[in-house]
């Protein structure tokens, strides 16, 4: 009989690490198979709560805010691109860094219709994959509809402000739980790994999380 396990993953889109933790994480679902019955639930996390609507230089972004080099950016990013291309996950050319709340208050929204981890990875695909801008509503209703979710039901979350104080609330939750950076992995409620691990560090913390558990009746 499948063992159940829940999996809180807080995470933002502009996150490459959360891309390749989820990926990674799906990997390790995948060879345990009909083992486990996993639920993925997502939860928001800004890593860049301030940016304008018009993003910021990549380049320019993270040399301000870690001092790093562009030298040293490019040679971050073709590692996180190798480290991507293991786990399945392409990521694309990307210049510029988005802003990611309405991206957050939709995903909340599919959750209740049913569609939250499709539409996660949608918009990872194409924030990573594809530059585009996941601040834009025309981005956002596309990735929508790709799922499919309703577009119009979309466009209307989207221009309503639904849902604002909801992500507010649960960003406020986590942090207050500690949590200072993402992808933050929880599983069963009482279990945290960090960051996008291998996986077999994935497949292997399940494994021991499962043996932990009560056994079902």
């Amino acid at each position: 009989m499948p063992r159940p396990l829940t999996i809180d993953f807080v995470s933002d889109i502009a996150c490459p690490w959360c891309a390749i933790g989820l990926s990674s994480l799906q990997l390790a679902l995948a060879r345990l198979g009909d083992t486990v019955d996993a639920r993925i639930v997502v939860h928001p996390f800004e890593l860049n709560p301030d940016m304008g609507p018009d993003g910021a230089s990549i380049v320019d972004y993270l040399s301000e805010k870690y001092g790093r080099t562009p030298a040293q950016i490019a040679e971050t990013q073709a590692m996180i691109k190798e480290r991507g291309a293991s786990v399945g996950f392409s990521f694309g050319p990307r210049t510029r860094i988005y802003n990611t709340f309405d991206a957050h208050r939709l995903l909340h929204w599919a959750g209740l219709e049913g569609r939250q981890l499709p539409l996660k990875l949608a918009l990872l695909q194409a924030y990573h994959g594809e530059g585009k801008d996941t601040s834009d509503h025309a981005v956002l209703v596309a990735a929508a509809q790709s799922v499919g979710l309703d577009g119009t039901a979309a466009l209307e979350v989207l221009k309503s402000g639904a849902y604002a104080d909801v992500v507010r609330e649960e960003e406020q939750h986590y942090q207050a739980m500690g949590v200072q950076s993402v992808p933050a992995i929880i599983f069963n409620r009482r279990y945290l790994v960090s960051g996008g691990q291998p996986v077999d560090t994935f497949e292997q913390a399940i494994l021991e999380i499962l043996a932990e558990a009560p056994q079902p009746d």
